[in-house]
């Protein structure tokens, strides 16, 4: 028996994979930088860890929480198009198909106070019933609850 997601030998990227996620790593854009940074540095340590490009079936996400199966895009310009649209459309099916939760953010919503940002991946978090201390003291310097901007964030959860 499978005792964790990544111990299952189907699931194991390629070799091609894990090398093009290890170039997207190093290459990260200015968003991911920045949203990266805050991941790591801002989320409470009882949240668990998040990865960044990490290889799932033909993909590779942005960042994944491997043990509450959330996935957080940072989606640029590109993903506006509509043949980008229909793409991104079927890679959050297969993913959703895969037990992922896929949860989008633009470009601009990184780059501007990305506390909105952290307040929706902690709720997903919270929700998975990884439930984070103090989180009702938010991000910014004002109290706030972490499911106050969610409406923000889109959420691809496959129903």
């Amino acid at each position: 028996m499978v005792k964790n997601w990544s111990d299952d030998p189907s699931r194991q990227p390629s070799t091609r994979q894990r090398n093009r996620a290890r170039s997207l790593r190093r290459n990260l854009t200015e968003p991911e930088k920045k949203l990266w940074w805050h991941l790591r540095h801002r989320l409470p340590l009882e949240t668990g860890h998040f990865r960044r490009q990490v290889p799932i079936g033909p993909y590779i996400a942005d960042f994944c929480h491997l043990s509450s199966k959330l996935i957080v895009e940072v989606d640029g310009s590109q993903h506006g198009h509509e043949a980008n649209a229909v793409h991104d459309e079927r890679r959050t099916h297969d993913l959703n198909q895969r037990g992922f939760t896929v949860i989008r953010f633009t470009n601009r919503e990184v780059m501007t106070p990305v506390d909105i940002v952290l307040d929706a991946i902690l709720a997903h978090l919270s929700a998975c019933s990884l439930p984070p201390e103090g989180r009702d003291e938010g991000w910014g310097s004002e109290s706030q609850s972490a499911t106050r901007n969610l409406d923000s964030a889109k959420v691809d959860t496959g129903a």
